[in-house]
């Protein structure tokens, strides 16, 4: 079993992308805006009208939305990614961290997609499954992948050919990650299993769980037996069922957002399900992250180009640009989170060697083979679910 601490003070900075996420925050109605939003928007349109005239060759300009500390900063003599990037394109980016949360994000874009209007964006960063709902509505502008060399070239194998974009031809990989078990080793021996959450005495009413279904419920099938990117209704249920148990028994102290991190740093819970990077942001020894015995879940946040995108070729040379070994190396060092260049590990050597080694920034094949995706749903399938997930988590 694969344990991994904080790294030294002053090695991680900011807080984690994935930390920002509280899964419920936006409520049943946001919910279900998203999986009701329709193909084409609910009235705007196919794609192919919405696509509005690519101003990149007479404007050096792009607008980037993307999650909070979730790129590097320049500092003193330290010069960002995003600052060599303007320097060597000669592309005035406006970059803005306002994307907190998936459906709180689409809330904001979603009357402008849907009537084929300008969202003041070039590009933007969202997880899996909602990069997948805007690619089907047919919001999101294809790719053209001459101008993006370097994504066919060195996207990591292990992200390669999801189905809900099988050739990369509308999505790039920004970073990935891991949902797991986290617990403070000052309270308790090691925690090796989903099932050990759900059922040990010592952790009764000291563990926490996620409000993400897909993070959770993701793990529980596991712990069922299921796969996670292929289950059944009565999987489903099964999973479902031992997680309503072990609340009523009181295994379970609450279903957090990201606060969990500070309660198991506090010693107010003893172990949970966490993601990757909340634990390395922790910078706390005591604090270990691991993949359960039943296996990880594994997540991506994805750039996309809104088909009211003006700079689309300058947004791909952005692209191609991270997807530089070299550049995703530096950007990886920053904010500790799975780097999805190829290439990337070999120019870790020059920056920062005690990461080349790190299962969180470069896994190993061994570690990738205990990850799971989740299943792709269906628009009534994914609003079933997530009701059944909210009756049992409150």
């Amino acid at each position: 079993m694969s344990e991994v601490t904080p790294p030294e003070e002053g090695n991680k900075k900011g807080i984690s992308r994935r930390g920002l996420m509280i899964g419920g925050a936006a409520g049943a109605a946001g919910i279900a805006a998203v999986y009701f939003m329709g193909r084409g928007g609910g009235g705007g349109g196919s794609a192919t009208d919405c696509i509005t005239t690519d101003l990149s060759d007479t404007e050096a300009k792009l607008n980037v939305s993307n999650w909070p500390e979730y790129i590097d900063e320049d500092d003193g003599d330290y010069l960002s990614t995003l600052t060599e990037f303007q320097q060597t394109s000669g592309i005035e980016v406006a970059y803005t961290p306002d994307v907190n949360d998936n459906v709180e994000f689409f809330a904001k874009v979603r009357n402008q997609l849907g009537a084929c209007q300008p969202t003041g964006r070039d590009l933007f960063v969202l997880t899996d499954w909602m990069a997948a709902r805007m690619i089907d509505a047919g919001w999101i502008q294809q790719l053209d992948k001459a101008n993006v060399p370097n994504l066919d070239k060195n996207l990591i194998s292990s992200l390669q050919g999801p189905g809900w974009d099988p050739n990369r031809d509308y999505s790039a990989p920004w970073q990935s990650g891991f949902t797991g078990i986290a617990y403070n080793k000052s309270l308790v021996g090691e925690v090796g299993s989903v099932s050990e959450l759900l059922t040990r005495s010592d952790l009764k009413g000291k563990v926490t769980m996620l409000t993400e279904m897909r993070d959770t419920m993701g793990l529980l099938l596991l712990a069922e037996g299921a796969d996670p990117s292929d289950f059944t209704d009565d999987q489903w249920g099964n999973a479902l069922d031992k997680l309503a148990k072990a609340r009523t028994d009181g295994q379970i102290r609450a279903f957090t957002g990201n606060e969990y991190i500070n309660d198991l740093a506090a010693g107010n819970i003893a172990a949970c399900v966490a993601w990757s990077g909340d634990v390395a942001a922790a910078e706390d020894e005591n604090l270990v992250f691991l993949p359960p015995e039943e296996g990880l879940m594994i997540w991506s946040d994805n750039m996309l180009v809104p088909v009211q995108g003006t700079h689309k070729a300058n947004a791909e040379k952005w692209i191609d640009y991270y997807y530089d070994p070299a550049v995703a190396a530096k950007l990886a060092a920053y904010v500790w989170y799975v780097c999805p260049v190829e290439g990337a590990r070999e120019e870790m050597e020059k920056i920062d060697p005690s990461l080349v080694d790190n299962p969180l920034i470069f896994p190993t094949a061994d570690y990738l083979a205990q990850t799971h995706g989740f299943m792709a749903l269906d628009e009534a399938k994914a609003s079933q679910y997530e009701k059944d997930f909210a009756d049992v988590t409150g």
